[in-house]
């Protein structure tokens, strides 16, 4: 049987804290229903050529596993480095998980998307995926995304209680706004990657909840990359590919699937047998559990 992306990351937030102190459902957007079904479907199989890090596109002080699926960065000082995906999309709703401990970040730990030619090593401490044209970056410590080399602002713009919504436009930020940034929220391990090059949109999903675009108007028609960038020596970053779809509407199948999941709740999924359903839907609903 396969396990749905929804019921595959709870497991993995369970694991790692409780899902009671999380903060991020109350920040969650609403999804389309193209990422909703990807979230409710089976996740590929791990070996996915779309979940290995290139090893031609890093910096040299990234050492690449035997199994192209993780990088760790050399203990050299006074340098910024990069490595982007191996496999890029130029069009489809997809999603990758990346696993990067928070003690293996520092300062300039940076997850996002590239095209091509974005740089990949630069002397000194630098946000290098954002950091030009070719890039798009959210750094994990402080919240804030990048391009151009320049802060667009906090992400996610939804704040609670007394942290304000973020300016909705991308402007670059003035002094005055810098200095009023609100406090950071910590960015756990699981960190999912939504990039739809349909719509030329970037967002994230963190504990289960969709923050919605961090980045629109990404080029179209043209290959991007999953990307990161660090400082950190030691610092050690996972790629896995988990889903994809094409531009087309979902499925009824799908839909209807979906609705069903989503009524019985995570606790109830193991009722679904019990179902008055027609047997193809029955049997769809119980190999995508």
């Amino acid at each position: 049987m396969g396990v749905s992306l929804s019921v595959w990351l709870i497991s993995r937030a369970e694991n790692s804290r409780p899902s009671s102190s999380s903060v991020f459902p109350l920040l969650a957007v609403p999804t389309s229903s193209r990422l909703a079904v990807i979230l409710n479907s089976s996740p590929v199989a791990p070996g996915n050529g779309r979940s290995h890090w290139s090893s031609v596109h890093r910096s040299p002080h990234f050492l690449l596993s035997s199994c192209h699926q993780e990088v760790t960065r050399s203990p050299v000082e006074r340098s910024s480095d990069g490595v982007r995906a191996e496999m890029g999309v130029k069009s489809g709703l997809h999603v990758w998980e990346v696993l990067w401990k928070p003690n293996h970040r520092g300062s300039h730990a940076v997850l996002g998307i590239s095209r091509q030619s974005c740089p990949l090593q630069a002397s000194g401490y630098n946000v290098l995926v954002g950091g030009d044209l070719q890039s798009w970056g959210w750094e994990l410590k402080t919240n804030q995304l990048w391009h151009a080399g320049q802060s667009l602002g906090l992400y996610p713009r939804k704040r609670t209680g007394s942290h304000s919504e973020a300016a909705e436009d991308f402007r670059p930020m003035s002094s005055t706004s810098t200095k009023m940034a609100q406090t950071p929220l910590p960015i756990p391990e699981s960190i999912l990657l939504v990039l739809d090059a349909d719509a030329g949109t970037l967002g994230f999903v963190v504990d289960g909840s969709f923050l919605g675009v961090a980045f629109k108007d990404l080029p179209r028609g043209v290959e991007l990359f999953p990307a990161v960038s660090s400082v950190r020596g030691g610092a050690s970053i996972r790629l896995r590919y988990l889903n994809g779809a094409t531009r087309d509407p979902p499925a009824l199948m799908a839909l209807s699937g979906l609705t069903i999941r989503q009524y019985l709740g995570q606790q109830r999924h193991n009722q679904m047998h019990k179902l008055p359903l027609p047997p193809r839907l029955q049997h769809y609903l119980l190999s995508n559990q």
